[in-house]
């Protein structure tokens, strides 16, 4: 009986010990998980956004498709992270559009933010 005794509380001790290593690992998944979302996001609205400057050779209509391709990110995509070059688009030029996001974790328990970086080029004239 002694035996039993000594031992009741051993379990709650080791959960007590693993938990926050758990809650830990949860954690930087979702995170990751969440980063790489924000990365696929930022690729597409850069293709996008390439496109419409290939077709439409209008710079302002190209941020306005990357911000529009990208709905899902947080914080907001804004035109001043989106640069297009060249600013007019001959036909047989190369257009390309780099977009330079800074995705914000949710927790902070791993940093403040990483930049996340989506480029495409598209050759100029459809």
């Amino acid at each position: 009986m002694s035996r039993i005794r000594s031992e009741r509380g051993a379990v709650a001790v080791e959960f007590a010990l693993a938990i926050p290593l758990l809650l830990a690992i949860i954690l930087g998944i979702i995170e990751m998980g969440l980063a790489f979302n924000a990365q696929i996001s930022v690729t597409h609205a850069a293709r996008e956004a390439v496109r419409t400057m290939a077709i439409q050779d209008d710079p302002a209509a190209t941020r306005a498709t990357a911000i529009a391709a990208s709905p899902s990110l947080s914080p907001a995509l804004t035109a001043g992270e989106i640069t297009v070059t060249p600013a007019n688009c001959t036909a047989g030029s190369t257009a390309t559009v780099t977009i330079l996001h800074d995705h914000t974790y949710i927790t902070g328990f791993f940093g403040a933010g990483v930049d996340i970086r989506g480029t495409a080029a598209m050759r100029c004239g459809g």
